[in-house]
């Protein structure tokens, strides 16, 4: 069975001895990562005979035709070892695994060729990215993920610049930091060259999750976006794009003549308010009109008199 599970599973991970407090996390880390890899127990009697255990009980992962014993000093909590240690050295890459990767807290050195190119340059970045991977594991397994990926249009959006293909990038995908190459990799101790200069902090990080970097990645997705519908259906995309700048224009259109025509309505009707309703009165200087034909033999209106003459009256 121990064979079997050889053959169909490229990782899974074992629990050999017998009930322990390493078992109950191992079940405890079982139950939250079942569904990302493989969970089995086992007697010290089932395991190879190549396998060496220092020490009952212990946890072990099978992958990369070799195997790595989990030790609680070194690799610290038992479920983050679990998580980091899921994948195999070398990988494929594509977006939904970068994304993956992004909860092991790994650097991921990624030499990105164009599989049809079969070009020296190509293959080679490609080779010296799976000797560093595989020479060099105990040395980086804890801080790094190896692999290559097809094309560089994945990675361009994710670094919103144009990388040239083919080249070496190492990606921090847990808060969007990467590094690029500052030398020309020629061989497999170049490239342990870069990485040791990134662990120890003299190669600087671009990109990041800043609030500067968010704006520019809304921007740059925006524009992105743009482009695709473009350039995958011109028709389509003056038509989701037209019809709502055609409203928002015949809105504001309507929003600027309601308020002129508004504004001259209550001109008008402020200066028709200031004129007096009826015929302005005759001042004290202007004569009574004569009596004549049309005049009326009612005498004219008396200015009201003042209160202390109204009693003399």
């Amino acid at each position: 069975m121990f064979e079997h599970m050889q053959k169909r599973h490229r990782v899974f991970f074992v629990y050999i001895g017998g009930e322990s407090p390493l078992k109950e996390k191992y079940i405890d880390a079982a139950s939250e990562l079942i569904v990302y890899t493989y969970f089995f127990s086992a007697s010290e009697e089932v395991v190879p005979a190549y396998v060496t255990l220092k020490e009952m009980p212990a946890v072990l992962v099978f992958k990369d035709e070799t195997y790595f014993v989990y030790d609680e000093y070194e690799d610290g909590d038992l479920s983050s070892w679990i998580n980091r240690e899921r994948f195999q050295n070398y990988l494929t890459m594509d977006g939904f695994l970068l994304y993956e990767l992004g909860d092991t807290g790994k650097l991921v050195a990624i030499a990105v060729i164009d599989e049809k190119n079969t070009s020296v340059e190509h293959t080679r970045l490609k080779s010296i990215i799976q000797e560093v991977a595989r020479d060099y594991r105990d040395q980086f397994h804890r801080d790094f993920q190896f692999g290559h990926m097809d094309g560089n249009d994945y990675i361009n959006t994710l670094l919103m610049d144009e990388l040239k293909v083919p080249t070496v990038v190492v990606l921090n995908t847990s808060n969007q930091q990467y590094f690029l190459l500052d030398r020309q990799i020629k061989n497999a101790e170049d490239m342990v060259q870069f990485i040791n200069n990134i662990l120890d902090g003299t190669v600087d990080a671009q990109g990041g999750d800043s609030i500067l970097q968010r704006l520019k990645r809304i921007v740059f997705d925006a524009k992105s976006t743009v482009v695709s519908i473009f350039r995958s259906s011109p028709l389509m995309g003056c038509f989701l794009f037209g019809l709502p700048l055609g409203v928002i224009s015949i809105m504001c259109y309507g929003i600027y003549t309601a308020d002129a025509d508004g504004g001259y309505i209550e001109e008008r009707y402020e200066v028709s308010k200031s004129e007096p309703d009826g015929p302005e009165p005759a001042g004290e200087s202007q004569e009574p009109p004569e009596p004549g034909a049309g005049a009326s033999l009612l005498p004219a209106p008396q200015e009201p008199k003042d209160v202390l003459e109204k009693k003399k009256d």
